[in-house]
């Protein structure tokens, strides 16, 4: 699965000029993207690794991820819990890599990417 150029590359362009602002009592717009960003790299760190993937590449673009955004401590919380939430989200539906499984990396893969796509273009600057 070769997929993960383009959508590394829309990710990191979207977190790059993405900044934490401090702490603000309204919600930033592009933060429930970044929620559901989290999420899809938990669902794809364990369906990769499900399917055959060795390693901790989505792990670790979760970690870029908070690095660039450098998150306040609730925040970063919110962060870990998306992830965890994609994670867990197959765990008890899949035991073994499936043409199921299959098809949800391929989804995820792409909404990944449209999301990063989405987030750098409408508030990238």
């Amino acid at each position: 699965m070769t997929r993960a150029s383009p959508f590394l590359a829309a990710w990191l362009a979207a977190s790059m000029t993405l900044t934490a602002p401090p702490a603000l009592a309204a919600e930033a717009p592009f933060e429930p993207g970044l929620m559901r960003l989290a999420e899809v790299l938990g669902s794809l760190h364990f369906l990769r690794n499900l399917c055959g993937e060795k390693g901790d590449q989505w792990r670790i673009e979760m970690e870029k991820l908070l690095a660039s955004e450098n998150p306040d401590p609730e925040r970063r919380a919110r962060f870990i819990a998306s992830f965890n939430r994609g994670y867990r989200s197959f765990g008890g539906t899949y035991t073994q890599c499936t043409a199921s499984a299959t098809e949800a990396i391929s989804r995820y893969m792409k909404e990944g990417e449209t999301l990063s796509r989405d987030i750098a273009s409408r508030y990238g600057n």
